[in-house]
């Protein structure tokens, strides 16, 4: 467990990585050590060896695990043993010639834009302090694509209303720079007046707060997307996450540049954006297909 320790540390300190990313590599990690233990009495990770992994990927599948979890597993020991070999405490990694497991890419249907206008629209938010935060909540994900963690995140000073720009604290404490559209900026003006008459603030600095003063949790962000958008929307995902992939399918397919579009988001490259090009590929396909003049001389024959 000392190896594991100054793995997340390094992890923590050095890489910056997320408190909920490393929460995730400390349990795959501790998962991996009591099975080496229990089933193969191997005490040492560094002696472990590639058969050893290669039985635990199977009781990992045999358990039902789909194989994007049973690769999140791999991709945390996989780093493990990278960080041992470049502190030198391991020669070669017995992860080096592992391939990760094929599995069939789930693409996630957005909101259309029809159902974000529609809930927008609705009478579902009265003038309470919950209805308010609610609505500026999700206003806040869908008017920038940012992420759940990054909303809770967000501080008050980042909010600057002259120049009409947020600072977003992403990924390893990336900061970039998003634009404050006027229909956002009117939400979150008519949020702080609400947010001033709350009796107790126990947490001045974070822009979003629970009605008790404190700070949001990931759960509370995501019970109220999925409640209004249950009432609006017929979909079976209804998370904080498919409003940043509606705000980048519905930019993409009003003809945003994919390039913007990954800055916006925060990706670090544009592999990790052009999975949203799915959805709106398929609006390219069907006008496409009533534009071309082959296809339309095929309809009028």
């Amino acid at each position: 467990m000392e190896h594991i320790q100054r793995f997340l540390t390094y992890l923590d300190l050095e890489r910056n990585y997320a408190a909920a990313t490393l929460q995730a590599y400390r349990a795959d990690l501790e998962h991996f050590v009591h099975y080496c233990q229990d089933q193969h009495d191997q005490q040492d990770l560094v002696q472990v060896p590639y058969s050893i992994i290669r039985s635990w990927i199977v009781v990992l599948m045999d358990q039902g695990l789909t194989t994007r979890s049973v690769n999140r597993k791999i991709s945390a020991l996989r780093s493990f043993y990278t960080y041992l070999v470049k502190t030198q405490q391991l020669d070669v990694s017995p992860l080096q010639q592992h391939r990760s497991l094929k599995s069939s890419k789930k693409v996630a249907v957005p909101f259309s834009v029809q159902e974000v206008e529609r809930l927008f629209a609705s009478d579902l938010f009265g003038d309470s302090y919950t209805d308010v935060l609610a609505l500026s909540l999700i206003k806040t994900l869908y008017y920038t694509g940012m992420r759940r963690a990054e909303l809770i995140g967000l501080q008050r000073s980042d909010i600057d209303f002259g120049s009409q720009q947020i600072k977003v604290l992403g990924k390893r404490s990336k900061e970039r720079m998003i634009p404050l559209l006027p229909a956002l900026q009117s939400q979150l003006e008519s949020y702080l007046q609400q947010r001033e008459q709350l009796e107790e603030l126990q947490d001045t600095n974070h822009l979003f707060l629970q009605a008790n003063g404190k700070k949001l949790s990931p759960n509370f962000v995501y019970r109220q997307v999925n409640s209004y958008f249950k009432v609006v929307s017929t979909k079976t995902k209804t998370s904080p996450h498919m409003l940043r992939h509606s705000f980048a399918t519905h930019l993409l397919d009003q003809g945003a540049d994919l390039n913007a579009v990954k800055d916006l988001l925060g990706h670090s490259s544009v592999g990790a954006t052009q999975v949203y090009t799915h959805s709106s590929m398929q609006k390219i396909k069907s006008i496409y297909a009533a534009s071309h003049p082959r296809e339309q001389n095929k309809n009028s024959s």
